[in-house]
């Protein structure tokens, strides 16, 4: 009786090791698909409610939808697990034009959050979602961007969304290991 249960036991625990991976992973992959639905729930929804939703984009991992403006009521807040957060991870791509690109070559891959690509200063961490389907910044320009998330110290758990603000179309990546290097692919 003995033996089974120290068999039981270590079958448990190389289990549980084993899969460890599998978790982490499953966290990034969780992390990506609520900030690719928080995306799209707020331009389905401005274009259902035909008013602005905003959305907005803090580190370390929080997303809120709001109505209107950023003050206005409250449709959701999403939260990233703890373990994925909003950031770059030293060793993407970070070149718009030179091989490997950043996603759909917005930005030079060093600010998570990478909004308002193309009128000045990117940066910006607000998105204003019409009625029409497009994305606007507080100025009314159309907000072309990317936001990176991945687990610290992890390259290769490295996704990023990117947003074109005039159709709102919204694309995902993965980062892959390459022979020219780290390369983002289309999910």
């Amino acid at each position: 009786m003995l033996t089974v249960v120290a068999i039981s036991f270590t079958l448990a625990a190389i289990t549980t090791i084993a899969m460890m991976p599998v978790m982490k992973q499953q966290h990034v992959n969780a992390a990506y698909n609520a900030t690719l639905m928080a995306f799209r729930r707020a331009r389905d929804q401005a274009a259902g409610d035909m008013r602005v939703y905003v959305v907005t984009i803090a580190a370390p991992g929080t997303i809120t939808i709001t109505q209107n403006t950023p003050a206005g009521p409250l449709l959701t807040t999403t939260l990233l697990p703890p373990d994925v957060t909003l950031h770059v991870e030293p060793g993407i791509p970070t070149s718009p034009t030179v091989q490997p690109t950043t996603p759909d070559g917005f930005g030079a891959g060093t600010v998570a959050i990478d909004f308002d690509q193309g009128v000045g200063a990117a940066g910006g961490t607000t998105i204003y979602f019409q009625p029409d389907g497009s994305a606007l910044d507080i100025n009314g320009n159309i907000d072309n961007g990317v936001v990176y998330m991945a687990r610290v110290g992890d390259l290769y758990s490295s996704r990023a969304i990117t947003l074109w603000g005039a159709t709102g179309r919204l694309r995902g990546w993965r980062l892959y290991s390459a022979v020219g290097g780290p390369t983002w692919q289309q999910q």
